[in-house]
């Protein structure tokens, strides 16, 4: 995995001040907090750094962590990958609301014959009845994100590349897909979903081992 150049410094002042926080680590690259979040999260789940609570972050050179981290890096999509819910396009939003419940998911992906186009989450649902929508007359496909604004994973990629996806992009879940041609139209399979659930359960079974 390539680094980029605020990521190489973010190891650079790790070595030669660790153990270091991350406001301190902020501080030394004049920028908030939260701009640096999803850079210590990367190198974090890649074993670069090792991040210890009450303590900060330390170089984690060869020492386990990295073992935890190769692990991640050839555990593929399709390994962890879980069941999507998925409902087409006309489908009422009073039962993609129904669907959302009983599967206790925090999205539903919609189709198109048989497609990807869209995407709802519990807050689109939410805003839609605070709107005051007929959820027994308005289909799921007025209120879902479309295509392509969809952060999209295949199932060859790896856990950490799905991972690093959810925390750039600060979504819940990923539509795990494959792609087919429709002339020379790019069309979506769902095949599955990876979220956060996913990722947690991967580490706790590689801790565990």
């Amino acid at each position: 995995m390539e680094l980029s150049e605020r990521q190489q410094r973010i190891v650079e002042i790790v070595k030669e001040n660790e153990p270091i926080t991350s406001e301190q680590i902020a501080a030394l690259l004049k920028v908030t907090r939260a701009t640096l979040r999803p850079d210590l999260a990367i190198l974090t789940m890649s074993g670069i750094l090792d991040a210890r609570p009450k303590v900060g972050y330390l170089y984690a050179g060869n020492t386990g962590i990295n073992i935890i981290s190769e692990h991640i890096k050839q555990t593929r999509v399709s390994d962890i990958k879980s069941i999507p819910v998925i409902v087409d396009e006309q489908t009422s939003l009073y039962d993609g609301i129904v669907a959302l419940f009983l599967e206790d998911v925090g999205s539903i992906y919609v189709v198109s014959k048989g497609y990807l186009t869209g995407v709802v989450s519990r807050k689109d649902f939410l805003k839609s009845i605070m709107g005051g929508m007929e959820i027994h007359k308005v289909p799921v496909g007025l209120i879902m994100t479309r295509m392509p604004n969809i952060v999209l994973t295949y199932p060859h990629e790896t856990a950490l590349e799905a991972a690093i996806k959810i925390i750039e992009h600060e979504v819940d879940s990923l539509p795990v897909v494959e792609k087919e041609m429709i002339g020379e139209k790019e069309c979506f399979k769902v095949v599955g979903k990876i979220s956060k659930t996913n990722i947690a359960r991967l580490f706790v079974e590689l801790g565990k081992q």
